[in-house]
């Protein structure tokens, strides 16, 4: 069970600004690319490509755009060649930090992670450093505008999901098992349920609550740097904030 996490909040609130800015497109586009090349075009034998169409959908992408990453993705069009990589290490604070990556230059990416650590006073480590300490899950969010709570439980009950959190004012965050991801998707999706995001995530199985500001300021510094780079698709801590650290970030 997914745990809620203050920090999670900030996230949130984060992901909307960096979505007006369109940086979250450049991401999408490679998940587009990367899901078609594995899985081809076919949206009824990959279920990769279709979570990736609706987020895409759901950030109101132009379907040319869509139409254009899935062509590239599948080699029906020229375009680079992405891979996915995992990095591990240690942030500011000992705090445990997974990046995704997804780039065409591995040289580069993993010059601009291991210097982005050494800035910010952490240790970029070998593989399954700090992975153990997470568990790997799929997250659905839902504003909670669009639909009730007691609705929404109900549905994702039916779908096989394993459980909701309800505690960020804005969202519901649906958790299932990686294996039931796409079912609790497709069925939210078949019933008219408008998702923000759906997404496989690395959840911590316990948390380093920070309660000084500066501290926390040092690994937020560190995830926005990393998270502000065009070849990471997403950071994922064990890190957390006290109410009170809560309050004076804003």
């Amino acid at each position: 069970m997914s745990g809620h996490s203050k920090w999670s909040t900030i996230k949130h609130r984060k992901a909307a600004q960096d979505a007006k800015r369109g940086k979250v497109f450049t991401k999408l586009i490679k998940e587009l690319t990367i899901a078609a090349r594995l899985g081809g075009s076919d949206l009824e034998a990959n279920p990769r490509l279709r979570t990736a169409i609706a987020n895409a959908k759901s950030q109101s992408m132009p379907k040319d755009n869509i139409d254009r990453a899935i062509k590239k993705g599948a080699g029906e069009l020229d375009g680079a060649i992405y891979e996915e990589i995992i990095y591990e290490g240690y942030g500011p604070n000992n705090v445990a930090i997974i990046v995704e990556v997804m780039t065409d230059n591995r040289n580069r990416t993993i010059a601009f992670v291991r210097s982005s650590f050494k800035k910010c006073n952490g240790n970029l480590g070998s593989a399954n450093s700090v992975q153990y300490m997470f568990d790997r899950l799929g997250s659905i969010m839902v504003d909670k505008s669009v639909i009730d709570e007691d609705r929404l439980t109900e549905l994702i009950l039916e779908a096989g999901a394993e459980d909701i959190n309800t505690e960020n004012p804005d969202t519901f965050q649906v958790i299932t098992s990686p294996s039931d991801f796409d079912t609790v998707r497709t069925y939210l999706e078949e019933m008219d349920v408008e998702m923000l995001n759906a997404e496989l995530i690395w959840d911590p199985q316990t948390r380093i609550e920070i309660d000084d500001s500066k501290k926390a300021e040092q690994v937020i510094k560190l995830i926005d740097l990393l998270e502000d780079d065009d070849d990471v698709k997403s950071v994922h801590s064990n890190f957390d904030i006290s109410e009170s650290v809560l309050a004076e970030l804003g």
